[in-house]
């Protein structure tokens, strides 16, 4: 199975509740940074590209018919080159709110990771850590102005890269109409799914 979706947006963009939408209109099961969790064994193809290994793209994803968040999205130039067919989508939300979600989320999780026994949870985190904090933003995702900065320069990056009629800059808060027409499907008559809150975050967390 190749991906039909691409996203290229960051974690706390709507990621999951995009998941959830893309698996309702039928482009699913849609592969998410959650999935590392439930299948433990799929890591080491993010460590190897974490060292600049790039992975079979079709083996990290079998199975999968989209995908969003991170760590694909840090891969996004790789991914939509391997997926020439695959439509883009592009999850955005101001910038500002953005990185407060950051903050009371992702950041202090991997922030104390080595507060975590060893195993793959912690294994997870590192990996993140690398691709995400030193990688994306060169260690200072603490810097509100700097990681805003290069969160703005991603989406700029990927209206640049990607031809506008591959591409969908989307906002999870515009619901299903805007979703609905770029991957011409039908809208549904049920609300759009909103989920995983700073709060719903913070309790993943808790309980692994």
């Amino acid at each position: 199975m190749a991906l039909t979706v691409v996203g290229t947006g960051f974690g706390r963009t709507g990621t999951n509740s995009l998941k959830l939408a893309l698996e309702q209109l039928g482009f699913g099961p849609c592969y998410h940074m959650f999935e590392l969790r439930d299948h433990p064994e799929r890591l080491p193809y993010w460590q190897a590209a974490a060292r600049g290994e790039m992975p079979d793209w079709d083996a990290v994803f079998d199975g999968y018919a989209a995908t969003v968040d991170w760590p694909a999205a840090r891969y996004w130039r790789e991914i939509t080159a391997f997926y020439p067919d695959a439509k883009v989508l592009h999850s955005v939300r101001p910038a500002e709110s953005w990185i407060k979600s950051v903050h009371a989320t992702i950041y202090p999780s991997l922030r104390d990771r080595a507060l975590q026994p060893p195993g793959p949870r912690r294994e997870r985190q590192d990996m993140n850590w690398e691709i995400v904090v030193r990688q994306i933003f060169d260690g200072r995702l603490d810097d509100p102005e700097h990681a805003m900065a290069v969160y703005r320069a991603h989406t700029e990056d990927v209206k640049r890269e990607i031809p506008a009629d591959r591409l969908l800059v989307y906002d999870v808060a515009e619901g299903w109409e805007p979703l609905c027409r770029f991957l011409e499907v039908p809208v549904p008559d049920t609300p759009f799914p909103h989920t995983n809150t700073a709060a719903e975050f913070q309790q993943r967390i808790k309980t692994g």
